[in-house]
């Protein structure tokens, strides 16, 4: 399905715009802990993201974003089907 789209797309953010290895990125992994992303990342993040999405996604929504799985669970039901 497009879980696998938009981890890519995520993972691509996550290196190009916060110079995380790739090889450190996956779906369990803790955006804090982790990788070491903060709150001000997240907002990177969403806005990052709303190129791919349908239609506005609430920012409070990922106050409770933990690991990479959650931003992906979150997106998926926004996610442009066409790209």
């Amino acid at each position: 399905m497009n879980k696998s789209i938009i981890f890519e797309a995520l993972k691509k953010l996550l290196i190009s715009n916060f110079e995380i290895d790739a090889a450190s990125i996956s779906p369990e992994k803790r955006l804090d802990d982790d990788l070491g992303l903060d709150s001000l990342d997240m907002v990177d993040i969403i806005l990052y993201l709303k190129d791919y999405v349908s239609e506005k996604v609430d920012p409070g929504l990922f106050k409770n974003a933990h690991t990479v799985q959650d931003i992906i669970n979150l997106i998926e039901p926004y996610w442009k089907h066409d790209l």
